[in-house]
């Protein structure tokens, strides 16, 4: 019968904690202190009766220096596999090649590797094993868990930025009755009981906003989002999404808080907001540019647009720039669609892209001094969309407008347009107060902040095709 393996191992220290607590240890030296030591056993080698082992764990890693003469079990210590995960205890010194190690006197195996990581540590480079088993990735290559680490350091200062500006974190449904709050086309699942369909949220807002009615004036949720879309380096179906709502605030408002909060967690987590991203500099210190999206698309695409010119001039400029276009699209979504291809892509930023068109932003305010336009924009950063804001619409009567306007193009055939919200009008209709609102891609700070390219790069298990002969 095999050895039964233990349920706990009590360590003392991590890695990274013995290298902070030892650095002044010198060459050949010896501390005095034991310590208890757990992880994967990475690299190993033999010399005589001395045998040097690599333990890694999620802090980083310590040798471990065992001996015929001093360590229990030595030789079967030195028929591990790689990869094996071993506990051990002893004397922290320094060698006379000074490297910080454990003297290790008793070890334990902890959990045994019984697929192979390799005799060559090299690391995993096909992008599909990388991926897929991601449990593999994250030993084999070291940036794969530093991006974990990095992706967890960054949510916890975004909650710590808010909560120290007064926000309250709340949680609101993952199944809604009806898809809101973003323009996508949605899960939908059924509910056996209640005898119903419903959609797994493609945004946070609507609710979030319910809640400013409700009395609380700032409040913030980071959550997953589902979209019925396709995979690109930039999506995957299942994101995170972090969306806050602040009464009395309006679009110029939230820009503030907006660079402020990216800077914040951009100091805290890499240690600066001077960054290089796709071998370009990058700098998120406030302040960003603001410009609005018409000034935009004339200074980088040699474009002098308007809504007065109508959707016979702007389809006829979209042709010209081999833009497709729909028969429906106004002249609102014309323009959006031109910005879209021809500039968005070129601003490095960060910038925030200010007055969208209404007709392409359903829950935003009119603007206070241009017709047509509403107070909404979009950070750009590195190309990309990396935030979405609002100075929010409040008006009941404007808003019913505005769903029965998109309850009519998805019964046209527009799959990714909002249904009616009944509820939600309703809500309006007891008051809500002059708001501002924001919605940031996590993955996508997530993505700038470690230098990743590709989305699936910063979600620890990202959504894959089937394997090849998975049933």
């Amino acid at each position: 019968m095999p050895e039964q393996l233990p349920y706990r191992f009590e360590k003392s220290a991590s890695a990274a904690q013995l290298h902070e607590r030892y650095r002044t240890l010198g060459p050949g030296e010896g501390s005095g202190q034991v310590a208890r030591v757990a992880g994967r056993v990475m690299l190993r080698r033999q010399m005589g009766k001395l045998t040097f082992a690599t333990l890694v764990d999620w802090t980083g890693s310590v040798q471990l220096f065992a001996g015929a003469k001093w360590t229990e079990r030595f030789e079967e210590l030195n028929r591990i596999s790689l990869g094996d995960w071993v506990g051990a205890a002893g004397e922290v010194v320094r060698t006379r090649t000074g490297e910080l190690s454990v003297q290790v006197s008793r070890w334990e195996m902890l959990a045994e590797a019984r697929r192979s990581f390799g005799d060559k540590w090299r690391g995993v480079t096909d992008v599909d094993t990388r991926y897929r088993q991601r449990y593999v990735d994250m030993w084999a290559n070291q940036g794969s868990r530093d991006t974990m680490l990095l992706r967890s350091r960054a949510i916890s200062e975004l909650r710590r930025f808010l909560e120290g500006k007064g926000f309250v974190e709340v949680e609101t449904p993952v199944f809604h009755p009806l898809p809101g709050g973003a323009a996508a086309k949605p899960f939908v699942t059924h509910h056996n009981a209640l005898g119903m369909d419903l959609y797994l949220r493609i945004a946070l807002e609507l609710y979030l906003k319910r809640l400013v009615v409700g009395g609380m004036e700032r409040v913030f949720e980071i959550g997953r989002v589902f979209r019925n879309e396709g995979l690109s380096p930039r999506h995957n179906p299942e994101f995170t999404m972090l969306e806050l709502y602040q009464a009395y605030a309006d679009y110029h408002d939230i820009m503030a808080l907006t660079e402020e909060m990216v800077a914040h967690v951009a100091s805290e987590v890499v240690g600066t907001t001077k960054l290089v991203y796709a071998g370009r500099d990058l700098d998120l210190a406030p302040p960003w540019r603001r410009a609005s999206l018409l000034e935009l698309v004339a200074e980088c695409a040699g474009q002098e647009l308007s809504l007065d010119m109508g959707q016979a001039e702007l389809r006829r400029r979209a042709e010209r720039l081999d833009i497709p276009v729909a028969p429906d699209w106004g002249a609102g979504k014309l323009v959006l669609e031109i910005y879209e291809k021809t500039t968005e892509p070129n601003l490095w930023g960060p910038v925030f892209v200010m007055d969208y068109p209404k007709e392409v932003s359903p829950l935003a305010r009119d603007h206070r001094s241009s017709a047509g336009l509403v107070e909404r924009f979009e950070a750009i950063v590195a190309g990309r969309e990396l935030a979405n804001a609002f100075s929010e619409l409040t008006d009941p009567d404007e808003q019913r407008a505005n769903f029965k306007a998109q309850a009519e193009a998805r019964a046209a055939g527009d799959e990714e347009a909002m249904p009616f919200d009944e509820d939600f009008v309703r809500a309006l209709e007891y008051g809500l107060p002059p708001t501002g609102g924001l919605g940031v891609g996590v993955d996508r700070l997530v993505m700038l902040l470690s230098g990743a390219e590709a989305i699936r790069d910063v979600i620890a298990f990202p959504t894959l095709r089937p394997e090849p002969g998975a049933p």
